[in-house]
């Protein structure tokens, strides 16, 4: 057999969708969410400031996601020609991007309890010492958050697609989430200092929880759904099987379709016809849907 030939009907098995960019971003962010999170638990044990404490520590929990966001990239890279894997790594992204979700979810779950405690067992705080450090904070948050949001929608491949990148995405919000509870504890700290309303702490952490808690469910809902397989969207489904049925003679029976990683497909249809073509010529039909890059086409002959 001539190889050439059968390398033609071969398809792709690499699915990672890897931007060195955004890598190069979030390890410029990791390195500063460290050094603030370090000046925040020196300067909270220096000055007894109990919120400056927390913020530090809230901010290693970011400093841990950052990590797994880098660690996915490189292991998914690493192993995208790896046969083990049917379909590539493109979900160890999306995998980890989940699991980086619900991390954040446990912070915003942490971050109410602690503030209603707060309202019954309120504590001291310096509030001079504590606005400085929270303002740095914020500052160290505006910057990377930058940094990071280079709008998703602009981030293409070296083939012109449009990259989205959950893990980026998750990343993205957890530097969001530090940068709310920067902002919310600046407010809570001046309204504490100038009017005696220490009331004002707790209620910004319960307020900024609630946000974050809003953000880390549309994240969850969109990664779930690709680890879940869920199908493509019936719209499209429809252009789809409109396509092949316009082809004499034709029927689709059977249809099945799941996410590679954030953006591709795969699919698998039946067919049955009572004049089949070759595979090939269906698949020459769904050359427009750029999204299917794994298609399957089983050809029944009804007689």
């Amino acid at each position: 057999m001539n190889e050439e030939q059968i390398k033609s009907f071969q398809h792709a098995h690499q699915f990672v969708r890897h931007s060195k960019k955004n890598e190069r971003q979030v390890w410029i962010v990791l390195i500063l969410t460290a050094l603030t999170m370090l000046a925040e638990i020196i300067a909270g044990t220096v000055y007894g400031s109990m919120a400056l404490l927390a913020d530090g520590w809230h901010m290693s929990t970011h400093l841990v996601a950052f990590g797994v966001t880098l660690f996915a990239w490189r292991y998914a890279y690493a192993r995208q020609s790896d046969p083990r894997f049917s379909f590539s790594t493109g979900k160890v992204s999306v995998l980890a991007a989940y699991s980086s979700a619900i991390f954040l979810g446990v912070v915003a779950v942490l971050m109410i309890i602690e503030s209603v405690l707060r309202f019954f067992h309120p504590q001291s705080i310096a509030f001079d010492q504590a606005l400085i450090v929270a303002a740095v904070g914020l500052v160290v948050n505006l910057v990377s958050a930058l940094l990071l949001h280079h709008d998703h929608t602009e981030n293409h491949d070296h083939q012109g697609h449009i990259n989205k990148d959950h893990n980026h995405q998750a990343a993205y919000l957890h530097v969001l989430a530090d940068a709310l509870t920067s902002l919310a504890a600046i407010i809570a700290l001046l309204a504490g200092k100038w009017y005696g309303w220490g009331w004002m702490d707790p209620m910004m952490g319960i307020l900024g929880g609630i946000i974050i808690f809003i953000w880390v469910k549309r994240l969850t809902m969109d990664t779930s759904k690709i680890l879940l397989d869920y199908s493509i969207s019936p719209h499209i489904e429809t252009q789809i099987v409109e396509t092949l049925e316009a082809f004499p003679e034709t029927k689709v029976v059977d249809f099945h379709a799941w996410k590679l990683n954030a953006e591709d497909y795969a699919v698998i249809i039946g067919l049955v016809s009572t004049s089949p073509a070759l595979p090939e010529s269906y698949k020459e039909m769904l050359r427009g849907f750029n999204q299917l890059k794994h298609i399957t086409i089983e050809v029944n002959h009804l007689v």
